[in-house]
């Protein structure tokens, strides 16, 4: 039996606040149907639950009618009883792919919103055919069964907790939904522009749906995809215990790792590199397969901003120079996502160690490669190193490591 847009809505809502409590939740709404349909079930599942909501829309600047759709959403935030906040992205890349600089740049947009109002988690509107879309995206692009697999419902990204609690419901669904109560939205006129691969993907899924290949049929095959990721992150879990260890914010993989299924290897590895350079993604299969086949050799590869370096048989994995050396923060902050330097001096500056090693005698006693030691980080006072704790410079300064993937064997059961 198929469910309503309101007992679905519901459904998913208590099964996260089963997992965590939900006190305060933010929605991601830019105007379209699909958010629009999030803001008013999410109004009329929290009322009664005395649930705090705030609503945000992401302005990318990229189309003159984005300010209009912003001010749809605030009217109608308003005359819900909710505040609204417009969040305006002003960094579009002259170049490169836009749309995975605005998803990214939306993603920090609304996490700083999240952290500074104090919220729970934040829902964004993403439907089933969303998830059919990005199956089918993933099937061209030769992905594999963590490619193949649905979209997360649930996790954590960017110090937030994320939630989907529209991907049991369809996009035509909704919008009849909306449309029997008269409720408005509009349509980005993008979502018909055959340049974007999202919408080419919706071509293509109107045209196999007479052949079966249908939104509900892909997202069974999805969710199959999904059952068998388990057990492999699983697998690279336990191996991670047998042939993996970290030091000083590296992973070291033993050279008995190479004995492991390829799968299994290939996971340990890329979940070193997510987890060392705090990284959101794996990288692309086809980079990760070319840079091992050249460690094997015995080079040293860079790869998702990390260095992978031969060493006893086995690779020690890095952060890599070149992707720290703009990267400063003020003492007590965090720097890279995963250390905090902590000592006498409040106007020192924490950035990058690089070729300052040379005033650091007794490096070689940290037992890790010049190169790693470069990329970690280490206290300046007027461009001038007053020390470096990670390369056995302390003078009264201490490094804590708090990285932001959790530890690293069990973040290998969620990437």
């Amino acid at each position: 039996m198929q469910l309503t847009p309101e007992a679905a809505f519901a459904r998913a809502l208590e099964a996260a606040s089963r997992a965590a409590p939900l006190g305060a939740l933010g929605l991601a709404v830019s105007g379209g149907g699909d958010s629009m349909a999030l803001l008013h079930l999410a109004a009329g599942w929290a009322g009664p639950r005395g649930l705090r909501l705030e609503v945000a829309t992401v302005n990318h600047r990229l189309r003159p009618e984005a300010a209009g759709e912003a001010r749809l959403v605030g009217d109608t935030a308003r005359a819900l009883g909710l505040t609204h906040t417009v969040l305006e992205w002003r960094g579009a890349p002259g170049q490169g792919n836009l749309q995975d600089a605005a998803r990214q740049a939306r993603q920090r947009l609304l996490a700083d919103w999240a952290g500074g109002l104090g919220l729970d988690a934040v829902a964004l509107g993403h439907t089933a055919d969303d998830q059919a879309e990005t199956f089918l995206m993933r099937l061209a692009r030769g992905s594999g069964v963590d490619g193949l697999s649905p979209m997360r419902a649930d996790w954590q990204a960017q110090g937030t907790r994320w939630l989907r609690p529209l991907l049991g419901l369809s996009r035509a669904g909704l919008r009849d939904w909306l449309g029997a109560r008269g409720l408005a939205w509009v349509e980005d006129p993008s979502n018909d522009d055959a340049r974007f691969a999202r919408v080419r993907a919706r071509r293509a899924l109107a045209a196999l749906a007479p052949l079966g290949l249908d939104v509900a049929g892909l997202n069974a095959t999805a969710t199959r995809m999904g059952r068998a990721r388990e057990v492999l992150r699983r697998a690279a879990h336990d191996a991670a215990g047998k042939f993996c260890r970290t030091q000083s914010g590296d992973v070291l993989i033993a050279a008995g790792a190479r004995e492991l299924p390829p799968d299994t290897f290939t996971r340990l590895v890329a979940g070193a590199l997510v987890w060392v350079a705090s990284a959101p993604y794996r990288p692309r299969y086809a980079a990760l397969v070319g840079a091992l086949d050249e460690v094997a050799q015995g080079q040293t590869r860079s790869l998702a901003g990390c260095l992978l370096i031969p060493e006893a048989g086995g690779i020690r994995i890095c952060r890599e120079y070149q992707s720290v050396k703009a990267c400063q923060a003020a003492p007590g902050q965090l720097w890279d996502k995963r250390w905090r330097l902590i000592g006498p001096e409040p106007g020192a500056t924490i950035a990058p160690l690089g070729r300052a090693i040379e005033a650091c005698p007794e490096w070689r006693q940290a037992g890790r490669p010049r190169a790693a030691l470069m990329a970690d980080p280490a206290v300046f006072v007027d461009d001038a190193l007053a020390a470096a704790p990670l390369a056995g410079l302390s003078r009264g300064w201490s490094a804590e490591f708090h990285p932001s993937c959790g530890e690293f064997s069990d973040m290998l059961l969620s990437h």
